[in-house]
């Protein structure tokens, strides 16, 4: 083993003179500038190295709950953090090391016991599916710390318990395991801090694998690091990026570039704000202190200080420089006794290389490698450790190797004084955090109340006195067992208490002794005492039973907690406070308050309520501890708010303070399955743990479909998976039987192939195939409806009073992709427009948003490119289903100019015409349209409706004009039903005539109420025009329009749509056919294979339909023996090419796929699988040449 610098080194402890270079002898190789300047300094005796290393020591102590809660009181030694990571990158066994410092678990224990993990299927999953606080105390530079810990989950199915951990947190600890590198939920957790707007540190975990897997050199591991640095930078880039870019976006305070400077070609360059504003402070940098190497199974870390400290004074080199030169291209030139660059270029070590990863190295080669008992014993010398029998004897070295680490360099020290020094307190909350808290991204700030925005100084201020309004953040509930709560667990005695269980025991021997005397016929008088005794004895006895069984019925009660934390005021045990739900908005509450309110009275505002504080919780991991207040800038736990709060809300003693901004979750609930009970007596024990699951589960959906079925919708199989546990052995107690897991498709239409299904041209060969199937189509409309050649279909109410033509086109795929993305903004235009029309104050949009719409109908207008498309932007009337979805109703009536979508943009009115009170029914039956597709009831994606014809008869428009408002003279009665008509109007359950009974009498309309209104202040006829045995108009418009658009949709090529997972798989050279015969097996395809550098690791980028993807994981570890793992993420939804509808019809085609067509055809085996499960017609033969069956007695 080659010489190493520093305490490890030295084992002998002996004087290392420098040694002298013969003039013609060339310098070897790693006999660096730094162990020559250093020679001198390794003749320094062992204990004066002891000395450098305990001046880094620091006291940690055990956890006191009293000084717990005394630290609760002093915000600005609060420290709020959340441990985020990819799976399995090693969060849980960090917080062991951290849990361990405070005396809580042993440090043998650590990254074995997984403290944090307290689920049974966490423990047997090895990985982490909740997450879950503890508070420790720490000590350094003479001030006293209390750090607030959250661990969350890695797996992508929970990363919802990401967004509620990193939502009550001013930091992060972001953990990177340095072989895999920056993998995708790595990612997905810096992309959630970044939103949230709290500071990142980095800890670079699992450098033991470079040395015992990998094998790689000191310099090897060097670059190796370097990497993986660039790549989190790189994303923390991207995303700074992005926001400079957007702000300077907003500020468009640039001119407009003159004519000659167009003419030069000169243009706007936006680079310029990135080179402006300063990013430093945003990246990871060693010399910044904000990251940490180690391995966290060993127990040992380091930031760069640490050793900086060690060698300054030996090197004789100030610490600032050496700080800034430790981690670099730097080495020490001998001549000059001089830092120097360029240490690659010319050979060199670098510093970090020399005085840092060789002595890492050297420490593993001696202990785990060689095993070499004398050199080991050299090194804990040196380093003034002392290190027990046990753990130097152990037969596995890597016992003895976390004995001398977790002295040597404490990784729960190097962490936990990182967290103190770097991360921000309660009291450094950015103005921009607060802003963007308290108000959602489609309103700023200062729309809010003035006395609404007058809460943000108590935000930044986060005082904690009497006069601090109290805000408080519930970011989720979740479900703790009884045997937890504080009030049942067992508690140590008193000396009282143990005083008087042993005079009671004392007695009862007494007695004891007494009775047998008597049975002996010796002492006749002690007999009745007994007997009596015996008589008081009884019905305490049945007392207790009571008492067993109302403890048991206790025991069986589900007990909620709130996972909050208090932003301004303190929170006390009594308190009444205010329940704002997320839907709550105290603009419209203020006119509602009354002078001298208080949480006492009784409020009847929407989405407000009251509670008093019952229970105040120290979450300490699996243990609770009873509180009386919890001030400023704290993580804790609140009981009995489980009447009041579903999933999260915000609590204050002033209503005026608005909802926190809803959660960001990454992943999308996709998977869902329905569930019953196997005796259906139980089904009120399973919809009431269907509601308790619900709660407890940020991500989790519970609905009940039309059909009745009860049904759960989660992020991924895993998740699933402790849904179903939770709901048998928790919430529902009960057995349950659910069906296979539910798997959503969409439907669309494509444009016409212009080859057919063996890739033959449609030329004249196929023309009387192609005629007789055109036939064939058009025998399948009903009577009444004509379709031309175009797909146009024509169809008439069925009072013949009005006529519709409607044509369905397929949506360009970047314009599906941007309805998709911006459902969020076309909410809010949604929303705007429905203000205007019901003549109500519409909400003012922030300047952030308004651009943002700008930008989106901008890149609207640029990918609908070509004739058919012209104008298409301004004539969209509606996007469906539910008015976001990715389809869109284009107005192609040349006599009707309909008010425009963008009425939030151009701020204009426009004249309806004639047809504008029937508006919303041709609208509504887009709606229903577009939810339940012809193909098999799903929704429909992509596909664009355009109104070409809306003919109303001569008896319509007459019957509209008698009974408008100018000519009847009612204005006074239709204006007090218009709040009626208008509250309904865009609900598709208030679809029904608001006229009950109206006939004729004299040529006048008699009815028993008011016309109501239109949209536009015309008067509502629909029901006026004709109430016959079909009904009122406007619903047979909704039908007809309904009807209309599903024949259009019949008319193109019908297509399914598969929802998709992207998959990234991780495994070795000697697995990669077999990852890839499971991902053919099941209707995968590999989009990019790439080799990660340095290893011998493979990443595949695959994508694979969710329909195929139950069990994948699975069977991917089996078939590889566990060398490779799945990483499943839903992103996007993906046409299959095949027609569910095809059957062979030309010559080629029969020869081809042969009478039958065997071949699977896989969109038609998904279509049949969905309408047996809704139960719609299938068609399919059960039984086939019947006649050839045969007996099992004949074939003997």
């Amino acid at each position: 083993m080659g010489r190493v610098s520093c305490p490890t080194r030295n084992c002998d402890g002996g004087a290392a003179p420098a040694r002298q270079r013969s003039p013609g002898k060339p310098r070897r190789p790693g006999n660096g500038a730094a162990s020559a300047a250093t020679s001198e300094v390794r003749g320094d005796r062992p204990r004066r190295e002891v000395g450098s290393v305990a001046r880094i020591k620091i006291n940690m102590g055990h956890t006191n709950l009293a000084n717990i809660i005394d630290l609760q009181k002093n915000t600005a030694n609060i420290r709020n953090i959340c441990i985020v990571a990819h799976v399995d990158h090693g969060k849980t066994t960090l917080a062991d090391s951290l849990i361990a410092s405070n005396g809580i678990i042993s440090n043998r224990l650590a990254g074995k016991l997984r403290y944090m993990d307290s689920r049974e299927d966490e423990q047997i999953r090895g990985i982490t599916m909740k997450s879950s606080s503890i508070s420790l105390h720490f000590n350094t530079d003479d001030q006293e710390y209390l750090i607030n810990m959250i661990d969350s989950p890695g797996h992508v199915d929970f990363s919802s318990e990401v967004s509620t951990a990193v939502r009550v947190c001013d930091g992060a600890v972001v953990v990177v395991d340095v072989v895999e590198g920056v993998c995708p939920q790595t990612q997905a957790v810096l992309r959630q801090a970044w939103l949230e707007n709290i500071r990142p540190v980095l800890v670079i975990n699992k450098i033991d694998r470079l040395i015992i897997e990998l094998k790689l050199t000191p310099f090897e591991a060097y670059i190796h690091l370097q990497k993986i640095l660039e790549q989190v930078n790189a994303v923390t880039g991207s995303l700074f990026t992005s926001k400079i870019l957007e702000e300077r976006a907003e500020m468009d305070v640039a001119p407009e570039p003159s004519s000659e400077a167009k003419a030069k070609g000169q243009v706007y360059d936006w680079s310029t704000g990135l080179e402006e504003t300063d990013d430093s402070h945003l990246y990871f940098a060693p010399e910044q202190g904000n990251v940490i190497f180690g391995s966290a199974i060993d127990g040992w870390g380091f930031r760069i200080e640490q050793f900086v400290q060690m060698y300054s004074q030996k090197m004789g080199i100030k610490a600032e420089v050496l700080l800034k030169t430790l981690w670099g291209d730097y080495y020490v030139n001998t001549k000059a006794k001089k830092i120097m660059k360029g240490a690659q270029s010319k050979g060199k070590k670098p510093l970090f290389v020399q005085l840092v990863l060789e002595n890492i190295w050297s420490l593993y080669e001696a202990v785990v490698v060689q095993r070499d008992k004398e050199k080991i014993n050299k090194i804990v010398n040196s380093l003034g450790l002392s290190i027990l029998p046990r753990d130097s004897r152990h037969t596995d070295p890597r016992v003895h190797l976390n004995a001398i680490c977790t002295q040597w360099l404490p990784i729960s020290q190097a962490v936990l004084a990182m967290v103190c020094h770097k991360l921000p307190s309660p009291l450094d909350i950015t103005v921009e955090r607060v802003e963007k808290l308290m108000c959602t991204r489609s309103r700023k700030f200062d729309s809010l109340p003035a006395e609404t925005q007058a809460l943000k100084q108590a935000f930044l201020e986060c005082k904690s006195d009497e006069t601090a309004p109290v805000i408080v953040f519930i970011c989720k509930m979740f479900a703790v067992d009884s045997k937890v709560m504080p009030q049942n667990k067992p508690r140590p005695l008193t000396q009282e208490e143990i005083a008087k269980r042993r005079e009671k025991a004392r007695k009862a021997l007494a007695e004891k002794i007494a009775n047998q005397e008597w049975q002996s016929g010796e002492n006749p008088e002690v007999s009745a005492a007994s007997t009596s005794r015996q008589d008081i004895q009884v019905p305490s006895q049945a007392e207790q039973t009571d008492l067993n069984v109302y403890h048991q019925e206790s025991e069986q009660r589900d007990h909620f907690i709130a996972f909050a934390r208090v932003y301004s005021g303190t929170i006390r045990r009594g308190q009444k406070l205010f329940v704002l739900s997320p839907k709550y908005d105290p603009s419209e509450a203020l006119t509602k308050l009354p002078e001298n309110y208080s949480p006492h009275d009784d409020l009847l505002i929407p989405h407000l309520s009251c509670c008093t504080v019952e229970k105040l919780y120290l979450l300490m991991g699996k243990e609770l501890e009873d509180v009386q207040e919890v001030p400023v800038g704290n993580v804790f736990g609140i009981g009995g708010l489980e009447d009041h709060v579903l999933k999260s809300a915000t609590l204050s003693t002033s209503p005026l303070c608005p909802p926190f901004t809803p959660l960001n979750f990454e992943a999308t609930p996709i998977v869902r399955i329905a569930v019953e009970p196997k005796h259906p007596s139980e089904m009120p024990q399973l919809v009431r743990g269907m509601k308790l699951l619900n709660q407890a589960d940020p991500c989790v959906e519970v609905l009940v479909q039309e059909t009745g079925e009860h049904v759960l919708i989660t992020a991924g199989e895993v998740h699933l998976q402790r849904c179903l546990d939770d709901l048998r052995e928790r919430f529902a107690k009960i057995e349950i039987s659910s069906s296979a897991p539910i798997v959503p498709f969409r439907e669309t239409i494509i444009r016409r192939p212009k080859v057919d299904m063996v890739n033959e041209d449609m030329g004249t060969q196929q023309k009387v195939a192609v005629i007789h199937q055109k036939k064939e189509d058009l025998s399948k409309y009903p009577e009444g409806v004509s379709v031309d050649s175009d797909g146009l279909v024509t169809l008439n109410t069925p009072n013949k009073l009005s006529t519709i033509s409607v044509k369905a086109m397929s949506l360009p795929e970047a314009v599906t992709q941007l309805l998709e993305e911006n459902s969020d903004l076309i909410r809010t235009v949604e929303q705007y427009n429905l203000s205007v029309k019901e003549g109500r104050e519409a909400q003012e949009i922030n300047l952030t948003t308004l651009e943002a719409i700008k930008t989106f109908k901008q890149k609207l207008e640029a990918n609908f490119v070509g004739r058919k498309w012209r104008n298409a932007v301004n004539q969209i009337s509606s996007f469906g289903p539910r008015r976001i979805g990715p389809n869109i109703l284009l107005n192609g009536l040349k006599n009707y100019d309909r008010p425009s979508m963008w009425q939030c943009l151009d701020k204009s009115t426009r004249d309806s015409g004639v047809h504008r009170d029937f508006d919303n029914s041709i609208v509504s039956g887009f709606q229903l349209a577009t939810l339940s597709g012809p193909i098999c009831e799903e929704p429909l994606m992509g596909v664009c409706f355009i109104l070409e014809k809306w003919d109303m008869s001569n008896k319509v428009q007459l019957v509209l004009q008698k009974h408008s408002p100018s000519s009847t003279g009612e204005e006074t009665l239709t204006t007090e039903v218009h709040q009626e008509r208008t509250s309904n109007e865009n609900s598709l359950s208030g679809m029904k005539p608001i006229l009950e009974s109206s006939h004729t009498q004299n040529g006048q309309i008699e009815s028993s109420q008011a016309p109501a209104l239109s949209s536009d202040g015309g008067t509502y006829n629909s029901e006026v025009v004709h109430t016959d045995c079909y009904g009122p108009f406007s619903g047979q418009l909704i039908a007809t329009m309904k009807e209309a658009c599903r024949f259009a949709f019949q008319a193109k090529p019908q297509r399914l749509m598969a929802a998709m997972y992207t998959c990234e798989i991780m495994a070795t050279g000697e697995v990669l056919g077999r990852v890839y015969a499971v991902l053919s097996k099941r209707a995968g395809r590999v989009l990019q294979e790439e080799m990660k550098e340095g290893t011998e690791m493979f990443i595949i980028k695959a994508v694979l339909p969710v329909a195929e993807s139950f069990g994948f994981p699975d069977e991917i570890r089996k078939r590889t023996s566990g060398q490779a793992s799945p990483q499943l993420v839903f992103t996007h939804w993906e046409v299959i090419p095949s027609d569910p509808y095809w059957v062979p019809t030309t010559e080629e085609e029969y020869l081809h796929f042969g009478e039958k067509a065997d071949t699977v055809n896989q969109a038609h085996k998904y279509m049949n699988t969905v309408r047996k499960r809704k139960g719609l017609h299938v068609e399919e033969k059960i039984v086939q040449h019947a006649e050839k069956q045969r007996t099992l007695s004949k074939n003997k």
